[in-house]
């Protein structure tokens, strides 16, 4: 296709490659059991033809409850060797289910070896679905990766015409097509049409170029989240001290707080070693180094949502145990 920009499209399955059982079928499609591979997405979207030169690049298809590490360990040794094979690839599209799309965007962004523009989009509706936005998502998605405007952020998501910031993006609702948003700080652009526009930047460091290389390690240091509530105990904190974490991101009360026998717990693993982070459950705003969490031995997520934090402190503790160190990784990244 002379003249258009070539895009890879890497498919790993979720809702934008569900098929349901007829075009009603927006709740319980994943009984169906049916997705298409990333071939078969492109087929599907004949549009995409007309944006850019998408080629398909074969990656297993499941739910997104089913991706983790080694997902990620393997796109990014994929996204690496898709570069290497299209010398003139202006950007890489990857297709992921919603339920962990925001902590595989986060993963990559501090992972990846590529300086290209990486894209993860998804859906909220099957393709099957009447008015499914799978589509035109991809679409955006593709448009997005081709724009040379979109080098340079990088990782980046994209659905419902918005496109966000892979550390600073979350899912807020289940079913919603505006799901993902960036409480603190809103989009960094809308894809409109064929326009690509931004209107601010990530100052954030992201891949590449960041200490944390997962190319060839088989797997990443145990890190755990405890969820605070009124009355938590430390019994969970503990639970996971048992079953040998090497560090616990706190889902702290907002402002960065657990209740006094949690914090207890929370202690006694500061003393017994682990590296314990305080986020907060409330879903944004910096938790503050208080005098409290100093005197506790604990570190500040900054404005990382638990499950972000987990991912940088995995992270950190393939590269170091040193606690200055880890939290300028915070600091940083």
């Amino acid at each position: 296709m002379t003249g258009k920009p070539t895009v890879a499209f890497i498919g790993t399955g979720g809702t934008l490659s569900s098929l349901g059982r007829n075009s009603l079928d927006i709740l319980d499609y994943v009984a169906n059991d049916r997705r298409l591979d990333a071939t078969e997405i492109v087929a599907a979207v004949p549009e995409l033809a007309e944006v850019a030169n998408v080629v398909p690049v074969p990656f297993r298809t499941v739910t997104s409850p089913g991706i983790g590490f080694a997902e990620w360990r393997d796109l990014v040794r994929l996204c690496e060797q898709v570069a290497g094979e299209h010398p003139d690839l202006a950007g890489i599209v990857i297709g992921h289910g919603t339920a962990t799309l925001e902590e595989t965007a986060y993963a990559l962004s501090l992972t990846l070896t590529v300086d290209l523009p990486v894209v993860i989009v998804g859906s909220q509706r099957p393709m099957t679905a009447l008015s499914t936005d799978a589509k035109l998502n991809l679409v955006a998605a593709v448009r997005t990766a081709a724009s040379p405007a979109s080098r340079g952020r990088g990782v980046l998501v994209v659905l419902n015409d918005e496109i966000q910031a892979a550390r600073e993006v979350t899912k807020t609702s289940v079913t919603r097509l505006q799901t993902f948003r960036t409480p603190d700080f809103g989009v960094l652009g809308h894809v409109d049409g064929e326009s690509v526009r931004y209107y601010r930047r990530s100052e954030r460091a992201h891949a590449p170029g960041t200490p944390f290389d997962i190319r060839s390690i088989p797997a990443l240091p145990r890190v755990d989240v405890s969820y605070a509530y009124a009355d938590a105990d430390g019994t969970a904190v503990r639970a996971f001290r048992a079953a040998g974490a090497k560090g616990l991101v706190a889902a702290g009360l907002a402002p960065g707080m657990v209740p006094p026998l949690e914090a207890d717990a929370l202690a006694e693993a500061v003393e017994a070693g682990l590296v314990v982070m305080m986020s907060t459950r409330a879903g944004s705003g910096v938790v503050p180094l208080s005098t409290r969490l100093r005197e506790r031995g604990i570190l500040s997520a900054d404005n990382l949502t638990p499950q972000k934090a987990r991912i940088l402190l995995s992270l950190a503790l393939t590269v170091t145990q040193d606690r200055e160190r880890i939290a300028d990784y915070f600091a940083a990244y």
